[in-house]
């Protein structure tokens, strides 16, 4: 089995974070949610371990992609609630691996997976951090926006089939007008990810190295 290589493990921004403890990163990850380089770090941390619990598990390699991004989806939205003793001595503490693979053995519990044919997700294209905060941004976004962005990448749907279904809806309007509202949509999507996410994953060169402070 060969565990996926993600690009962000060589970013500066993340490099830099590499020095700090799990329980330290746990908590610069809660106190800073406009900042997602902190989670990124965890991920690369520990995405091996995570990656070679699923693909045990999954059918196939496909699903197993699927759900590694799903379980990390979940591992996001959960984080933020982890809390772990900072004493060695204390044997019933949890660690943030530990959490993280009772998390993990959770997704391949719980979550059912589609068949590989209905499954459009690239693990290849879009690393767990970055859709995470694509689907965060997505949903700061003005319902008639988000409605046409998600048409247009997930459906890969046309300017033109797109507002063909929006007139059958009684909405009045062109592709040419959904052309414009397209892009109005992916710069706004833009703006709402986190500085530091839009400089590791879309390659802007908006920041020094990463602080802690």
């Amino acid at each position: 089995m060969q565990i996926p290589h993600f690009s962000e493990t060589n970013h500066p921004l993340v490099k830099s974070l590499f020095h700090h403890t799990d329980s330290e990163l746990v908590s610069l990850f809660q106190c800073h949610p406009d900042s997602g380089r902190y989670f990124a770090a965890i991920f690369c941390r520990y995405s091996p371990i995570v990656y070679t619990l699923i693909r045990h598990s999954a059918r196939s390699p496909v699903q197993a992609d699927y759900l590694f991004a799903l379980t990390w989806r979940h591992i996001y939205y959960e984080l933020g609630g982890f809390n772990a003793s900072s004493d060695p001595s204390n044997q019933e503490s949890l660690t943030l691996q530990n959490w993280l693979i009772n998390q993990t053995a959770y997704c391949i519990n719980e979550i059912e997976v589609p068949p590989t044919e209905a499954i459009h997700y690239s693990l290849k294209t879009t690393s767990p951090p970055l859709w995470c905060y694509v689907e965060q941004a997505l949903e700061q976004l003005p319902p008639m926006l988000r409605l046409m962005v998600l048409m247009a990448q997930t459906f890969h749907w046309s300017e033109t089939r797109i507002a063909a279904y929006l007139q059958a809806e009684g909405e009045t309007i062109s592709p040419t007008e959904v052309a414009n509202f397209l892009q109005e949509g992916y710069r706004m999507l833009e703006e709402k990810l986190p500085t530091d996410i839009r400089s590791i994953y879309l390659g802007e060169n908006l920041l020094p190295p990463a602080s802690t402070q």
